[in-house]
């Protein structure tokens, strides 16, 4: 775990990235790359750099309350040796909605992306980019505008361009599978969704077999984009 130190001051634009980041990234050479990134993009900010989902965890338990509203921007990678980064996301939009999570990654493809918007990522980032593009893409912040690459912005919209979906098949599911599915697409497991909803575990299992079924998926990846287009993520 490392601390690059900067001086803090105010700022009055949509999003203050002049406090402190949370950069989540296991390969040395890019967290450094990373780093210099963000450092260009807001020369007084913070950068709290870590290399494990563990240490992540680690750090957001020990932040101490005084400083927490420091806490502005989280850069995660998906890909970490224990585990994926998305599951910070989850954590931040659950525990901390003022945060702005931001994914860095090589994977463009719709599970990954899917997946990190459902889970609450508010940009999505290629590592393929070079430094003075990241910076720019950063740089949007301040604008209040998402971070977001080309070539993610074009998947989604591709994405919601496609078919024309089907209305009467949205009606297929009860009441208690579209609350299910919304639970799911935001990352709670089956016990987890089983306490929201005042069910046993072993009755959301078999709703969660049944919104496989009808709506021809296997996979959670592809229940978070079946709910971001029912807009229920």
């Amino acid at each position: 775990m490392s601390t690059a130190a900067r001086p803090r001051t105010g700022v009055t634009d949509a999003v203050k990235p002049a406090g402190c980041c949370l950069l989540v990234e296991d390969q040395p050479r890019t967290r450094e790359w990373l780093c210099r990134a963000l450092q260009t993009a807001f020369p007084t900010m913070a950068i709290i750099s870590v290399g494990t989902l563990r240490e992540a965890h680690a750090w957001l338990d020990a932040l101490p309350e005084a400083q927490s509203a420091d806490l502005t921007i989280a850069v995660v990678d998906i890909g970490l040796p224990d585990g994926s980064g998305i599951d910070i996301v989850r954590r931040l939009s659950r525990e901390r909605p003022d945060v702005l999570p931001i994914i860095a990654t090589i994977y463009s493809d719709d599970a990954h992306l899917f997946e990190a918007i459902a889970a609450g990522a508010r940009g999505y980032l290629l590592k393929d980019e070079d430094e003075a593009t990241l910076v720019a893409y950063l740089r949007r912040i301040e604008r209040g505008e998402p971070p977001l690459a080309p070539a993610v912005a074009h998947r989604m919209l591709a994405f919601f361009r496609g078919p024309s979906i089907d209305r009467s098949d949205e009606a297929r599911l009860t009441g208690r599978e579209t609350e299910t599915l919304s639970l799911l697409a935001r990352g709670l497991t089956v016990p987890e969704a089983a306490a929201r909803l005042g069910l046993s575990p072993q009755t959301v299992a078999s709703y969660v077999k049944v919104i496989y079924q009808k709506l021809n998926i296997t996979s959670r990846a592809e229940a978070a984009r079946e709910a971001i287009r029912r807009g229920l993520a």
